[in-house]
């Protein structure tokens, strides 16, 4: 089989990994099962790095944390982003330096700062009061840099209100970090997950930006713009290459900051999300009655078992199937589980072929990041999603 393409804006095309569609189709799989190629991972961290330039990439592990996956990017020079305790063994027990880590969640538990601060890191996010003590308590004489609430932005999955503080409450909280013997050196932000073009950045670049000026005025030498991640996957509609993307990005920050002697970048989902497919079956093609437009399609994955991204329909996964030559018709989604929540697609139905029978495979293509890890322990007693590396 030919290796399909991902069309980027401008004309740029980079080679999808054909090797992944191989191994589903050589292979049987007794249950939806992620597969993951390293090669591929190691060309995103270089696309990446190539636009990114002098930013630090710190990997948002909770992307995509299979052994696998750190390991290959321990080895290409990356630098990592933990959000718990668990992330943070998972990457010292694979080889990375704890100078290498950040601990980058807003919310932590006390003990965790501390282990954290045992093991040697000593850069933290904060974004509240309280948070601040427990780190100057737990961690004395630790960095901090301060995470910013920013505005709509236009991404696909939006991550605004649950992290980040008001704007104007920011200088407040170096104020009190440096009463407290920590080090203020920065701040973060997060413009939202598959943020589709670099140009959806400015508005948030500019809002951090005055900040930025406004905690320099106040007598704080910040070091450090850690600009989170947003960087994009390819689900079907045009983006521009990651080297591209990253570099106009880039460009953008480098206007806007030019006291930073550090900037630090997250990719989680632009880093992982076209180096893994998942490998399916359907298990019902139906109509709910003769008058419908649309057939229902059941798979043997679902929200609860990998595709929460589901959610809101906001990221929609390409398909492949055998029968791709055939023509094709509106389909609504649906996932296995008794629950009437596990509706992947209904709003916007897909095209997948008239002749699509139960038994048949599919393929679910971009699917490396943010599903292995949302994927239930075992939800309705559905196993959870197996993962091979090739």
């Amino acid at each position: 089989m030919n290796a399909y393409v991902t069309p980027f804006a401008g004309g740029d095309t980079i080679a999808s990994p054909s090797s992944l569609i191989d191994f589903i189709r050589s292979n049987t799989f007794d249950r939806p099962t992620l597969v993951l190629s390293r090669d591929v991972v190691a060309q995103n961290y270089r696309a990446l790095k190539s636009g990114l330039g002098r930013a630090d990439i710190h990997y948002a592990v909770k992307a995509n944390p299979a052994r696998e996956v750190i390991e290959t990017l321990i080895a290409e020079g990356s630098r990592f982003d933990a959000a718990s305790r668990g992330e943070i063994e998972l990457c010292l027990s694979l080889g990375a330096k704890p100078e290498q880590i950040s601990f980058g969640n807003t919310v932590k538990r006390a003990s965790d700062i501390a282990f954290a601060h045992a093991a040697g890191i000593t850069l933290f996010a904060a974004d509240a009061e309280m948070e601040i003590d427990k780190i100057a308590e737990h961690a004395p004489g630790a960095r901090v840099y301060i995470r910013l609430l920013v505005g709509a932005t236009g991404a696909d999955w939006p991550l605004s209100r649950k992290f980040g503080c008001a704007p104007e409450r920011a200088v407040a909280l170096m104020d009190q970090a440096a009463s407290l013997g920590l080090e203020p050196v920065g701040l973060s932000f997060h413009v939202g997950s598959q943020t589709r073009r670099a140009e959806m950045w400015r508005d948030t670049l500019d809002q951090v930006g005055a900040v930025w000026a406004e905690a320099h005025a106040a007598g704080h030498a910040l070091s450090v713009i850690n600009i989170g991640g947003g960087f994009p996957a390819f689900y079907g509609d045009e983006i521009a290459s990651p080297g591209r993307y990253a570099a106009d990005v880039m460009m953008m920050v480098e206007q806007r900051f030019p006291g930073a002697t550090r900037v630090m970048a997250e990719p989680g989902r632009g880093m992982v999300a076209e180096a893994g497919m998942i490998a399916a079956e359907v298990l019902l093609v139906s109509r709910k009655s003769d008058a419908d437009l649309c057939r229902w399609v059941y798979l043997d994955i679902g929200r609860f078992s990998g595709l929460a991204e589901t959610e809101g329909e906001a990221i929609r996964y390409p398909f492949l199937t055998e029968r791709d030559h055939e023509a094709t018709g509106p389909c609504i989604l649906a996932g296995p589980s008794c629950d009437s929540a596990d509706v992947l697609y209904e709003k916007r139905p897909v095209a997948l072929p008239v002749g699509l029978r139960a038994g048949d495979r599919i393929i679910i293509r971009c699917c490396g990041a943010y599903t292995s890890s949302y994927s239930s322990v075992g939800f309705n007693g559905f196993p959870p999603l197996d993962v091979v590396v090739i």
